[in-house]
């Protein structure tokens, strides 16, 4: 649960920092993006279903372990804009870029065997080097992203007065 709220926060912190120079990038929207960094993390449905039940549901080979990936991000960040009832291009945009952050911030934590996992999928299979900053259940990684996260709504709140 920790990394998850950190993830959260930190795209909170990506998103509130970027709406002070871009005008449309309101709150609205910085909320949006924060949603969009949750989506790679809907691969942990696979805890309650599994991957046999999904293709029986869909008809169609299904592996819940792609939506940690990049084509998983793009494919449920298209349903989420169809979703939102206006602005489908800028809805689908900003949760591309929240789960882009979610991806990019997991590719630098620490795996085992010093590889990241193959997120880059479907453009290739390839697993970078990581550089292993981090282990996502090390507190200080929530604490150092709530932290930042105050900072950055305090100035927020100051700048709208």
């Amino acid at each position: 649960m920790a990394e998850l709220l950190s993830h959260v926060l930190v795209a909170y912190v990506c998103f509130t920092v970027a709406s002070w120079k871009l005008d449309w990038l309101t709150k609205r929207w910085v909320a949006v993006g924060t949603i969009g960094a949750l989506l790679p993390d809907l691969n942990r449905i696979g805890l309650f279903v599994s991957d046999a039940s999904l293709e029986a549901a869909f008809g169609v080979p299904f592996r819940i372990g792609a939506i940690h990936t990049l084509g998983g991000t793009l494919l449920l960040a298209g349903v989420g804009a169809v979703v939102v009832a206006d602005e489908h291009r800028r809805a689908f945009g900003v949760l591309l870029a929240g789960g882009l952050s979610h991806l990019f911030v997991d590719a630098l934590k620490v795996y085992a065997d010093g590889a990241a996992g193959a997120w880059l999928y479907p453009v290739t299979w390839l697993r970078h080097p990581t550089p292993n900053l981090y282990v996502s259940s090390d507190p200080w990684v929530l604490l150092s992203a709530g932290a930042l996260a105050a900072v950055v709504a305090s100035i927020d709140r100051y700048r709208t007065r």
